[in-house]
């Protein structure tokens, strides 16, 4: 399997500080990102340590068979999984115990998005709005839900999703790492397919660029690191409101990618439609 990886993050055209943060660690093929919250109370700091934390945690594991566990494992849950899901638990411990040490930090958090892939698998684990997308065959799948009051109010048939998009709430969280001693965190694990996208973002993404100019991008630039490129620069050109953070994750399982058939069809060969499936 090869995978094209691309990461792009920008303090956007408002802020003064970016107090987002992410990791890509090639070697285990982890990626992680964070968005920092706390204005003054240095959201900057929460993000990069919750990234580092869980960076350091995955490597010792991946090397260190007797790792400690942080949290419960759940038995429908892959090892890796349960590891990844062990080193946000750890993050939240590190981060919410930084708080309570310093008078400077108290009220910082951080939002945490990590993926690891085994092969084909895709271990998530998440807390807060940062989001992790799926493109498959052209379509754009969301593969998070938000801990956000906004969507928590949508999910229960309170607002639409349309006021959602212009609540002046969007930016309050029901759940964030290192807030409280202990945190409650989604887990899932998906199957990779030949061609697939995982994208990884911050909110300062989601709020300017929508789901199909987000797809559209992905579809219209191959490279990894070109898409994650252009989708910050999007961000920026419909006004830059928060941090941008973008990771872009191309998955190719050996020979021609699907991704790649269907743009050599679509730049050419109309006559012929691409192969179904197969290498």
């Amino acid at each position: 399997m090869r995978i094209d990886t691309g990461a792009s993050t920008d303090v956007g055209r408002v802020r003064v500080n970016n107090e987002d943060c992410y990791r890509v660690v090639s070697e285990i093929s982890l990626f992680v990102v964070s968005d920092g919250m706390g204005g003054e109370a240095h959201g900057e700091v929460a993000s990069a340590l919750a990234v580092d934390v869980v960076a350091t945690h995955c490597l010792e594991a991946a090397n260190t068979l007797s790792t400690p566990f942080f949290g419960e494992p759940r038995p429908d849950l892959s090892e890796k999984t349960n590891r990844l899901a062990s080193a946000v638990h750890l993050a939240n411990r590190r981060v919410y115990e930084a708080a309570l040490g310093n008078a400077a930090q108290r009220g910082m958090g951080a939002t945490i998005l990590a993926a690891w892939l085994d092969g084909q698998r895709l271990s998530l684990v998440h807390v807060g709005d940062s989001r992790a997308y799926l493109l498959r065959a052209g379509a754009l799948q969301q593969l998070t839900s938000d801990h956000s009051l906004v969507a928590e109010q949508v999910r229960r048939g309170l607002i639409t999703p349309q006021q959602a998009d212009t609540s002046t709430m969007q930016s309050v969280l029901i759940r964030a790492l290192g807030t409280r001693e202990q945190v409650e965190a989604d887990a899932e694990e998906q199957v990779l397919l030949d061609g697939d996208v995982l994208l990884l973002c911050s909110d300062g993404l989601t709020r300017m660029v929508t789901d199909p100019e987000i797809a559209s991008t992905l579809l219209t630039h191959p490279g990894a690191q070109t898409a994650a490129e252009r989708l910050v620069a999007l961000a920026n050109e419909y006004g830059g409101e928060d941090n941008i953070t973008v990771v872009v994750v191309r998955v190719a399982l050996g020979g021609e990618s699907l991704f790649a058939r269907l743009r050599r069809w679509a730049g050419g060969g109309r006559n012929a439609a691409p192969a179904a499936g197969g290498n």
